[in-house]
């Protein structure tokens, strides 16, 4: 190698440890999530339970073996559907019973697989337990109760519900696309607690509703704040992830290694069996195996369809509200869901590279609707 070819590949490698030494950087060389960005960003772990729930499973599910597609002449299989649109793991539950569970590209039920926004569902949960446990009073108290220091940017008016509504006219670009976007300095950035500090709002809360992100960092703020002392982590373990009975340990992403702020808005790793008991414990209205683990009142108010207040009646409290029909998801950016159908007692979870180029909800509801048949 001559001396030229020399300093130019160490002129790169210095650019390159440069940039990723900061989120500009960190931007460029990740480019976009990823559903390997669980290996990208320090964590918290979360311990599997020693006594594992397990879904039954069976050989002769009550799925269509076939499925019409528009742009083909003859039916395809359900395999063949899922494989081609970058699915990587797919699990129909019906009456707590695997009926189908296939792993595509490499993937199997031992895959951590990253949640994106389907975090925000948990979030919410979370803060539903903390309602229960009496650390947080209601969702109408105020936000700067918790945060004071938010005061002084416009919060005065913005209340816990508002952020779980998204109706909190917070001044937030969800722009992934966009390097210097508050989207993009909350997943790549190392101090989460400085970007929280500086949002301000767009206009009059409770008026319009608003799909950001940094409203499910900010109830991750304060659930911070209102646990006083235990990280948002430790009290995921003990009110969910060890009830639950886990299968299998998990993390959640924080910003930085010491002292670290969890992604609130995005980022717990686990594998698609476990995502599907978070489905399980909503389909049974909190209820697990007989102790109540979230209170029905919460559960039944997360999911209610609500337009009042500048709601959606296609979003409720962090969880999206595809139909009128009683079900209900969580969603990440690359097409994770976890999808509950309680008239059918199914659950469906999809986890993807990518969407696929299919509208998955409508998806799922056609499952859901076939699977009586």
């Amino acid at each position: 190698m001559n001396y030229t070819n020399w300093y130019r590949i160490s002129m790169l490698f210095i650019l390159a440890v440069a940039l990723s030494s900061c989120k500009l950087g960190r931007f460029v060389v990740y480019n976009f999530a990823d559903i390997k960005d669980y290996k990208k960003f320090p964590s918290r772990a979360l311990v599997s339970h020693e006594n594992k729930f397990m879904f039954d499973s069976t050989a002769h599910g009550t799925y269509p073996k076939s499925i019409k597609v528009s742009n083909k002449k003859d039916s395809v299989s359900l395999d063949w559907l899922l494989e081609h649109h970058s699915t990587v793991a797919f699990l129909i539950i019906k009456n707590d019973t695997i009926q189908y569970e296939k792993y595509f590209k490499g993937y199997n039920k031992e895959s951590i697989i990253p949640s994106f926004s389907m975090a925000k569902s948990v979030t919410s949960i979370l803060i539903g337990c903390a309602i229960d446990d009496g650390l947080i009073k209601s969702v109408d108290e105020p936000v700067k109760h918790y945060l004071p220091e938010l005061e002084k940017n416009g919060f005065g008016k913005v209340t816990i519900k508002h952020l779980l509504q998204m109706t909190s006219a917070l001044d937030f670009s969800e722009s992934y696309f966009n390097p210097f976007s508050e989207a993009a300095s909350f997943y790549y950035g190392r101090n989460l607690k400085r970007e929280v500090s500086k949002l301000k709002l767009k206009g009059e809360p409770g008026q319009k509703f608003d799909y950001v992100s940094g409203n499910t960092q900010l109830l991750g703020a304060v659930l911070e704040s209102a646990l006083k002392g235990k990280t948002v982590t430790q009290y995921f373990q003990e009110k969910l992830w060890t009830p639950l009975e886990m299968e299998y340990d998990g993390s959640w992403s924080i910003d930085k290694k010491n002292h670290g702020t969890e992604k609130a808005f995005c980022c717990i790793n686990a594998r698609a069996r476990d995502f599907a008991k978070i489905g399980r414990l909503y389909l049974n209205k909190g209820n697990w195996n007989g102790k109540q683990i979230v209170s029905r009142k919460w559960v039944e108010e997360s999911i209610k369809a609500d337009a009042t207040e500048g709601g959606a009646d296609y979003y409720k409290y962090q969880w999206w509200l595809p139909s009128a029909n009683g079900d209900f998801m969580a969603e990440g950016i690359l097409g994770q869901y976890i999808y509950v159908n309680p008239s059918k007692k199914m659950i469906i979870v999809r986890m993807g590279k990518d969407g696929g180029g299919v509208n998955w909800s409508d998806f799922f509801m056609a499952l859901a609707n076939r699977s009586d048949k």
